[in-house]
């Protein structure tokens, strides 16, 4: 699995900042131009690790989104189209960095070292690595090198 920088991602500074500014935390953002029309898509996360996200936290967070971005864009409402979501229950985790925003959630990663799911509470993590609270006690840490796939564990 390898960290990106959501520094690195168009726009996502300014749209977290007002995701923040809303009780939100984005998970993900793509802005895609596309026969003189702009596709948005994006995925929120509440920020108390406990909460999940509904219908109703997707649509305040697309009004004080698409307000947001039809001002960075300097184009006109109709010519923006804009997604916005939940990360669902099972989620997969596509990007390390994404470890930061879930920090208290339960996830399991498959561990390339053991050969096999890794399942715990997200506990901290960096660049180069993810620590989780075991279910049995203790913690471990797991390098991204080492993590073949991650996702959210459920019940």
């Amino acid at each position: 699995m390898e960290y990106s920088s959501f520094e690195n991602i168009p726009y996502f500074n300014e749209c977290s900042a007002v995701m923040s500014a809303e009780g939100f935390k984005l998970v993900e953002l793509h802005v895609v131009p596309q026969n003189g029309k702009i596709n948005i898509s994006a995925v929120i996360a509440s920020s108390d690790s406990k909460k999940d996200i509904g219908v109703s936290d997707c649509a305040k967070a697309h009004r004080a989104l698409f307000s947001e971005m039809v001002k960075i864009l300097g184009k006109n409402e109709d010519d923006i189209s804009m997604e916005m979501c939940s990360p669902g229950i099972e989620r997969t985790l596509r990007n390390a960095a994404e470890f930061e925003i879930f920090t208290g959630r339960e996830v399991r990663v498959w561990d390339k070292n053991v050969n096999d799911w890794v399942c715990g509470k997200i506990k901290s993590s960096d660049k180069n690595q993810v620590t989780l609270e075991l279910e049995g006690g203790g913690e471990e840490s797991v390098a991204y090198a080492d993590i073949a796939k991650a996702k959210f564990l459920h019940l």
